[in-house]
């Protein structure tokens, strides 16, 4: 009896350590000294690397990639990113591209746009075909929403169609909204409920972390309770460098805010701005083994 007493309470440890496990996610593309994208996905810390950023699309413009002095796209520079990004997935990690970004020049104006420019992802970094593919025959998992300016029109049509082509691969949609809720550009678009997974950015904002860990936890809750999303990430600068306000040091991170928003239903894990940044503090090495 005492044996089998323990088998039970060994598997429910087990069971209960898995439902509070998450992952962390990291933005990659926007300096060159935080090195490869094979080698972030090396590391063996990340379950997602989001490439940062396509900065340029809609009205008309032609959709421009900016990954700062890693490759540059015009001269098809980028395409031996592809050996990268199919090293990343063969260990497990997805690798999605993030359209918007906080100094890009982006806005959808029509449901015709809308449509084209899905068409434009799905052929350039997702499964379909062009000659002109920026990262080559390299099938990227997915397309993250990043919109911080321009309008909020539009979006969620953009995640019907992208959600809509068919392939043996799964499309996945994540949007990095700021933490007031609901965002003002992507929550009509999240409310869609085609989202996989939410990254909200509790920084730059007033409802980042200023002391009180059941304020962040309230916040966490108001998303995860009010998005129709598989998945919800607090998402943070990973070095005080990497946002005007709203850094977390780690040992506050781990001994007063995971706890709280670790027994949300929703709970996926941290998300961290960016690679670079995390070289500078090693944020994800030390808060690992805790998300």
């Amino acid at each position: 009896m005492a044996t089998k007493m323990f088998v039970l309470l060994l598997i429910f440890a087990v069971l209960s350590s898995h439902c509070y496990s998450g992952s962390i996610s990291i933005y990659w593309g926007q300096n060159q000294q935080e090195g490869t994208l094979a080698d972030t996905c090396k590391t063996g810390r990340f379950e997602y690397v989001i490439i940062s950023f396509l900065c340029v699309f809609g009205n008309n413009q032609i959709p421009q990639l900016d990954l700062d002095d890693h490759c540059d796209p015009s001269t098809k520079g980028c395409v031996g990113l592809a050996d990268d990004i199919r090293s990343c997935q063969s260990r497990g990690v997805k690798v999605l591209l993030s359209i918007g970004g906080g100094d890009g020049v982006y806005i959808l104006v029509s449901s015709e746009e809308a449509k084209e420019f899905a068409d434009y992802l799905w052929n350039n970094y997702l499964g379909g075909n062009s000659t002109d593919r920026p990262f080559g025959d390299a099938v990227l998992d997915g397309i993250d929403f990043d919109i911080e300016g321009g309008s909020p029109s539009h979006y969620d049509e953009l995640a019907g169609h992208l959600k809509n082509y068919t392939s043996e691969k799964k499309v996945y949609l994540t949007a990095a909204p700021q933490c007031p809720f609901p965002d003002v550009y992507v929550g009509q678009a999240l409310s869609t409920g085609l989202f996989d997974y939410v990254w909200m950015q509790f920084y730059n904002n007033y409802c980042e972390y200023k002391g009180n860990a059941s304020d962040v936890k309230a916040t966490f809750d108001e998303w995860s309770d009010g998005v129709p999303a598989t998945k919800f990430f607090l998402g943070l600068p990973a070095a005080p460098s990497g946002a005007s306000s709203g850094f977390i040091p780690q040992n506050v991170l781990i001994s007063q805010i995971l706890p709280l928003i670790k027994k949300a239903d929703k709970y996926g894990g941290v998300m961290l701005w960016s690679k670079y940044y995390d070289d500078l503090t090693g944020y994800s090495s030390s808060i690992k083994s805790h998300v």
